[in-house]
């Protein structure tokens, strides 16, 4: 990440703190959820197993890999519990952590003014811009310029962060809402769409795993968004737990070497 894109992250992380502890908070009353995941001994997380560097599930192997994998193990040892991995995605992101199918959302979420008024967030992470992906065959596209122009069909996949960014920025060129990701990757390797739009993770899994991808990065700053992990609000003293073990993670070294293990070290939100 260049040195302006890592100074714009801490920033966003700095600004982001006062709304983060202001979130809807009540005091945890006995038998709340820190407790009950200790007496379980069980730690249960929501991912999205399609999240390639964070939370992905390999179509052969089954195995899953990413940044968040480590770190929810990471975060189960320190409690002493196992891990649970829940699939879950960003359209039931609300549904899956309010519905008290996991303990927390651990799957890189982009802190979004939306999800702030039903989600309480952990300090930020990792921080991305946003990126396009389209084929090498197409023409019509060769800059980040290229995109918001009339006759350009910008594919995005619904209940993502993107969706919101570019109703807001486009002005020109239209908007296709997808119902999963990999529509709108279907959209653009056919050629309905120009490009779809993602983050930095995603747009390595396309570059990595496709032989058609072609990246269009922006030529500055577009839009950085933040990342952390969810929970839902009302129970303030599992919120100090996760609060507590990002600070750690920082400190002692284990985001950064898993970051580094996973090729994310230039999203990184340094401590």
């Amino acid at each position: 990440m260049p040195l302006s894109l890592r100074r714009i992250a801490r920033a966003l992380t700095l600004a982001l703190v006062p709304a983060l502890c202001a979130a809807t908070a009540v005091a945890a009353e006995p038998g709340g959820r820190l407790e009950r995941i200790r007496q379980a001994r069980e730690l249960r997380v929501c991912i999205w197993p399609d999240y390639y560097g964070i939370s992905y599930r390999h179509p052969v192997t089954r195995q899953l890999a990413g940044i968040d994998i480590d770190l929810a193990q990471a975060l189960g040892k320190d409690l002493g519990v196992e891990v649970r991995f829940v699939d879950s995605s960003f359209a039931k992101l609300f549904e899956d952590v309010l519905g008290d199918r996991c303990d927390v959302a651990m799957f890189a979420i982009g802190i979004t003014p939306a999800r702030q008024e039903k989600l309480r967030f952990t300090s930020p992470y990792l921080a991305s811009d946003i990126y396009a992906i389209t084929t090498r065959s197409n023409r019509r596209i060769r800059t980040w310029d290229d995109i918001d122009r009339p006759g350009v069909v910008v594919a995005v996949a619904r209940g993502t962060l993107h969706e919101p960014v570019m109703r807001e920025r486009l002005r020109q060129a239209q908007l296709a809402v997808l119902d999963t990701p990999n529509a709108r990757e279907q959209e653009v390797e056919s050629g309905r769409a120009d490009v779809f739009m993602t983050d930095f993770p995603y747009s390595r899994r396309m570059l990595s795993s496709t032989d058609w991808a072609r990246l269009v990065a922006p030529t500055s700053t577009y839009h950085v968004t933040p990342y952390a992990w969810a929970v839902a609000p009302g129970d303030e003293r599992w919120w100090q737990e996760m609060e507590s073990f990002v600070a750690r993670i920082k400190r002692d070294g284990r985001l950064s070497a898993a970051a580094r293990r996973h090729g994310l070290m230039p999203i990184v939100v340094e401590p």
